[in-house]
């Protein structure tokens, strides 16, 4: 599975606007928004991150899994 720019962009901005309107009440909130923040810093980096694609070139690729358990979300 692939992700073209057109989509990091789009889940970027997703994650900013989720952020914005967060409001941290507790530490599940904070843990939330740390995580949020760390994922912004990633997708900022996909997209920043080599060769500047052209609309719909790939951006990042990712293999499917096949085996193995999820892992828990805490």
């Amino acid at each position: 599975m692939a992700l073209s720019r057109r989509v990091v962009e789009t889940l970027l901005d997703l994650v900013e606007i989720k952020l914005s309107c967060m409001e941290v009440h507790d530490r599940e909130d904070t843990r939330e928004a740390t995580c949020l923040e760390a994922c912004r810093d990633e997708l900022k980096t996909l997209i920043s991150g080599g060769a500047p694609a052209a609309n719909g070139a790939e951006v990042a690729s990712f293999a499917k899994r096949t085996k193995g358990r999820r892992r828990a979300l805490i």
